[in-house]
C-alpha cells in the first residue's frame, strides 16, 4: 500500500513513472466501478474540479465531502472517519489543515491516502507543475539543464514545488522576504533530494537567467489577518515585467492560482504571452489521474 502525501514520498524513478502516466495518451479504466472520497477542510475550485474528474476519467465515482459533514476530531476522530471511508472506497483524498492529520489517516487506512494540500506540502500541485515545464520545454528528462526561480512566501507550494523540481535535477533558485524563508527542515528535505538548491532575499537575483519564473499568494487561506502586515513585508516581491525581464528569453510565468493581480503578479505578466497559469490550471486534472493511476497499480 502506498500513499502520496509529499513528492519525495516517491524515487525519482517512481516521480518520472507518474509524470508520464500523466501524459499518456489512453487512460486505463483503474477506477471502474469504484468510489473515491474527497474530504474538504479547506475549500478549492482547482482541487476539487481537478480531483473529480480525474476519477471520472478513470471509470470512478467521485464523493466530495464538506468539513461540517465529518468534523475531523470534532464529531469523529480522524481515524474513525479514515476507517468509515475505507469501507466503501478505494481511495481517499483529504484537502486539510494539518499536515499531521494526514499522516494519522495512513496509520489506519487500507486503501491509498492522497494529500489533496496541508499546510506542509502540495504534492498535487507540484506534478502539475512539472508536467507544464516538463510540456513547455520537452522531455522530463531535459529539465535539469533549466532553473526555476520561485519568488514569495516559503510556504507548501514552495517546498513541494523545490523537492519536485530538485528530484529532476533542475536548480532551484528561491527568494523571500527576511523572515518568510523556507523553515531549516523544509530546506534540509529539498536538499536531500539532491537539488542544487539557492535561497536568497533578492528576488531579481533568483530569477536572473531563469526558465520559470514561479509565484503564489502573499496570504494562504487561513493567514487572512496577517494580508496587511505581509503586503508591507513582500514590497518589491510582484512579479512584472521588468522582474520577468531578468530571466531567460524563452523563460515562461506560472501561479498555482487563485491570483491576487497587482500583489505578487501584475496583471500584465498574469495575462501575457509568457503566462502558463491557464494550461498549469488544466494539469491539476491530468497529475491527479496519473497519481491515481500509479497509486492504484501499487495495491
Amino acid at each position: 500500500m502506498r500513499h502520496l502525501l509529499e513528492v519525495d514520498d516517491l524515487s525519482t524513478t517512481e516521480l518520472v513513472d507518474m509524470l508520464d502516466l500523466s501524459r499518456a495518451a489512453t487512460v486505463p479504466r483503474s477506477l471502474d466501478g469504484l468510489g473515491m472520497a474527497l474530504l474538504f477542510e479547506k475549500p478549492s475550485a482547482r482541487t476539487r474540479n481537478s480531483m473529480e474528474m480525474a476519477v471520472v476519467q478513470l471509470g470512478g465515482h467521485p464523493l466530495t465531502i464538506r468539513p461540517d459533514e465529518v468534523g475531523l476530531d470534532t464529531r469523529e476522530s480522524v481515524e474513525d472517519v479514515t476507517r468509515t471511508l475505507c469501507c466503501y472506497h478505494a481511495a481517499i483524498g483529504a484537502r486539510v489543515f494539518e499536515h499531521s492529520k494526514l499522516e494519522r489517516m495512513t496509520q489506519v487506512s487500507s486503501v491509498p491516502i492522497v494529500n489533496m494540500l496541508s499546510d506542509e506540502a502540495h504534492p498535487l500541485q507540484a506534478l502539475a507543475d512539472l508536467l507544464t515545464i516538463a510540456d513547455e520545454f520537452g522531455d522530463i528528462s531535459a529539465l535539469g539543464q533549466r532553473t526555476i526561480a520561485y519568488v514569495g512566501d516559503g510556504n507548501n507550494v514552495a517546498r513541494s514545488l523545490a523537492i519536485g523540481a530538485g528530484m529532476l535535477g533542475m536548480t532551484v533558485q528561491v527568494a523571500t522576504p527576511v523572515g518568510y524563508e523556507l523553515s531549516e527542515s523544509d530546506v534540509a528535505r529539498i536538499i536531500a533530494t539532491g537539488a542544487a538548491l539557492q535561497t536568497t532575499n533578492d528576488p531579481l537575483a533568483a530569477v536572473a537567467g531563469a526558465s520559470v519564473v514561479y509565484t503564489d499568494v502573499w496570504a494562504s487561506m487561513g493567514q487572512e489577518s496577517e494580508a496587511d502586515q505581509r503586503r508591507a513585508a513582500f514590497a518589491g516581491f510582484t512579479v512584472n515585467n521588468a522582474m520577468m525581464a531578468n530571466a531567460a528569453a524563452d523563460a515562461i510565468f506560472m501561479h498555482c492560482l487563485p491570483a491576487h493581480r497587482g500583489e505578487e503578479v501584475s496583471s500584465e505578466v498574469l495575462e501575457g504571452p509568457q503566462s502558463r497559469v491557464w494550461p498549469q490550471a488544466e494539469n491539476r486534472m491530468h497529475a491527479a489521474r496519473g497519481a491515481l493511476v500509479w497509486l492504484m497499480e501499487q495495491r
